[in-house]
């Protein structure tokens, strides 16, 4: 069964038996220090008063829908995550992973809290999620890629399917010949993606959205169908995306109302059982969202 939860993850987690989860991904609030924000925008045609061009030199006026916000400031990011983590590694099945997915402000941080609960030997990689986009800094070198670390419960048994592992193209096909380059090469522990784009068709205006790629190649390859894979920072739903595309099951957990709606209308196809928009669990069959 899958399931969007409207709640604090402290009052889910603990109630997920041992060894529920075959993979856990997590992408929580970066601690920013700022309120994470982003405008829901529609264009409509306007010739005389538009305030924005488009393809052929017509003339659009946006109108604004709203924000979709949340708060990114934690006086001790470490002390918020690490029940989190305690509550993770329980919940992960014996050959089970966890991915946790930050930027530069807290990652060598967590690094060293996951080396503490899972054990040093159980740390696996940290990914690279390279992207060239958005603002550029005059005083130091742009901040362009988060860091992905990969703990797996056990270091000697854990699920990575290899054969699932999307090929992408040599940067230098010549070096390599033309049979090797029509294959393409397995992905590094650096992955060079771009963010969603704001006029894409998974752009669902909320905040810090990833891309559905980064996570269908994580579901892909660290769990296997019919496994349940969790996110409990589950912000547009992209990880139940991938999951339900890839035949696993999903738990989602996330607090903010606004989230909740998204992935409700988001994974409808899917047929999730939602718990907690109205106070009570609410079946929401494909094509319906609970309000």
């Amino acid at each position: 069964m899958n399931r969007i939860v409207l709640a604090d993850n402290m009052d889910v987690l603990p109630a997920i038996p041992d060894g529920a989860a075959r993979l856990i991904y997590i992408d929580p609030p970066f601690n920013t220090g700022k309120t994470q924000r982003r405008e829901r925008l529609r264009t409509v045609r306007d010739e005389a008063g538009g305030d924005r061009n488009g393809f052929g030199g017509r003339r659009y006026r946006s109108i604004k829908l709203g924000s979709l916000s949340f708060a990114d400031v934690f006086d001790d990011f470490l002390e918020f995550i690490e029940p989190r983590l305690v509550q993770a590694h329980r919940i992960l099945a014996p050959d089970g992973s966890l991915f946790l997915h930050l930027d530069y402000r807290e990652a060598h941080y967590c690094k060293v809290l996951l080396d503490a609960l899972f054990g040093r030997e159980c740390f696996m990689n940290e990914i690279i999620w390279a992207y060239d986009y958005g603002a550029r800094a005059k005083n130091r070198w742009p901040a362009k890629h988060d860091s992905i670390l990969w703990h797996a419960k056990d270091p000697n048994r854990h699920v990575f399917n290899y054969d699932a592992v999307d090929r992408i193209p040599y940067m230098a096909p010549g070096l390599v010949g033309p049979e090797k380059a029509k294959r393409g090469k397995t992905p590094t522990d650096v992955w060079w993606h771009t963010i969603v784009a704001t006029n894409g068709r998974e752009r669902t205006g909320y905040p810090t959205q990833k891309p559905l790629a980064i996570l269908d190649r994580i579901v892909r390859v660290h769990s296997d169908p019919g496994d349940l894979v969790l996110d409990f920072f589950a912000g547009t739903g992209t990880t139940g995306e991938a999951a339900a595309h890839n035949g696993r099951r999903y738990l989602l957990v996330d607090d903010n109302p606004e989230a909740a709606s998204i992935m409700a209308k988001r994974l409808a196809f899917s047929n999730p059982v939602c718990e907690g928009f109205a106070g009570e669990q609410v079946d929401t069959p494909a094509g319906a969202v609970s309000g």
